[in-house]
């Protein structure tokens, strides 16, 4: 939507285009903060501290993702969502996620 303003013609932003941006870039913060910190070994990945980065982030990239008609990203940001909801129901219940077992030929 334009608009004049003193002969001067401005774009308006609404206010939800912002919102969900502003979600987007804290989702996108906070997906790259849980991976560097599980890299670095500050954060364990069974830890609720990086099940809920992860959440977080999806949650912000997913809302994004539906507002600007990107699907393929949304759909992503959706199962990743469920994969740490699932997550982090099993740590709340004292049920950490099974250890990866390496197979050796």
């Amino acid at each position: 939507m334009t608009v004049l303003v003193d002969t001067v013609l401005v774009d308006t932003v609404h206010v939800d285009t912002v919102l969900v941006d502003v979600a987007g870039w804290l989702g996108a913060a906070a997906l790259v903060l849980a991976y560097a910190q599980v890299s670095s070994g500050r954060l364990r990945s069974d830890s609720t501290g990086f099940q809920a980065l992860n959440l977080g982030g999806a949650a912000g990239l997913l809302a994004n993702g539906v507002h600007h008609g990107a699907w393929p990203s949304a759909a992503l940001n959706g199962v990743w969502l469920s994969i740490g909801v699932v997550a982090l129901v099993r740590l709340r219940r004292g049920r950490p996620p099974r250890e990866a077992q390496v197979r050796r030929r």
